[in-house]
């Protein structure tokens, strides 16, 4: 330790060092990365200039498909450029600020899925006051709540990971900064580390699940109320699109970062991380444009204006 220094880069392993899979998984996650670009700046763009869709709900899904593509731009590019470079190596300064601004979008929209079952919600129980309850005003407010407690989180991480000491090796097996393969390759306690991903991040995902149930049993209580069989399937099927994000969001994270240090395996770490990183990021727009009548009403709408 006392000839130890502060690395000044990482090498990324990357996702395989097979050289007949690299062109296959190269084509395969552009062909992701393009689609997550161009369904998410399609869906803030709609959403923008289409004045049916200037409501909360379709506000805070603008925001999740900013922070889909923020995140996935985080990791993407780096990734697919590493397919064939020579130097896959990565400075330390530069690890760590993607991996901030992935953690930072990632927690942000961990939390939005919360504020939109609760936008849900209101919209379900109380109609008639849905626009009042929820204000622009409040709507900013809640925004502006989720980016700070990500900014915030992100920072606590960033910081706690990026002090550690790095002397066993300054390659990390994996295609991008992620804790797990950074506390790995760690000589320091990492003890902390691992504390405070149980804890901090524990809390967010504790508060923002109970938040989604708790939405969705008010809102099954009052789907109830409705008389008819169809206005019941009506009013439950705009929460689908949101619960099937939740359920595949959650999900993953609660797998990824929530096992102790001894229990990761790579590879298996890779294909999760592949997951969250670029495959969520292209099927939420896609889940909330296929089933939500309001998008395929604006899609059509703006198709028509196209063509005329």
């Amino acid at each position: 330790m006392e000839n130890y220094s502060i690395p000044t880069e990482f090498i990324l392993l990357g996702i395989t060092t097979a050289p007949e899979l690299k062109v296959a998984f190269f084509v395969l996650f552009l062909i992701i990365y393009l689609v997550t670009l161009i369904a998410n700046l399609g869906m803030i763009i709609l959403i923008r200039i289409d004045s049916q869709l200037h409501l909360p709900m379709y506000f805070f899904l603008s925001h999740m498909s900013f922070c889909d593509l923020c995140y996935s731009t985080a990791i993407g590019p780096k990734m697919l450029s590493d397919f064939f470079a020579k130097d896959k190596s990565i400075s330390f300064t530069g690890c760590a600020l993607k991996f901030y601004f992935f953690c930072c979008f990632a927690d942000s929209e961990c939390l939005l899925l919360a504020v939109m079952a609760f936008d849900r919600y209101m919209a379900i129980s109380n109609p008639l006051l849905y626009t009042v309850n929820m204000s622009n005003r409040v709507c900013y407010l809640l925004i502006a709540g989720v980016y700070m407690v990500g900014m915030v989180d992100a920072l606590l991480h960033t910081t706690l990971t990026f002090t550690l000491n790095f002397c066993r090796s300054h390659e990390i097996n994996h295609f991008f900064c992620d804790v797990p393969p950074l506390l790995l390759i760690s000589c320091s306690d990492t003890h902390v580390n691992e504390l405070v991903i149980f804890t901090v991040f524990g809390f967010i995902e504790l508060v923002t699940i109970s938040a989604v149930l708790i939405s969705y049993c008010y809102i099954i209580l009052s789907v109830f109320k409705i008389h008819s069989t169809e206005g019941r399937f009506k009013t439950f099927s705009t929460c689908t699109s949101h619960l099937t994000a939740v359920t595949i969001f959650q999900g993953t994270m609660l797998f990824m970062y929530f096992r102790p240090s001894s229990s990761y395996s790579l590879d298996q770490d890779k294909m999760t991380s592949l997951f969250y990183t670029l495959v969520i990021p292209m099927l939420n727009p896609l889940i909330y444009s296929l089933r939500n009548q309001d998008v395929k009403g604006a899609l059509g709408n703006l198709k028509t204006k196209i063509c005329f």
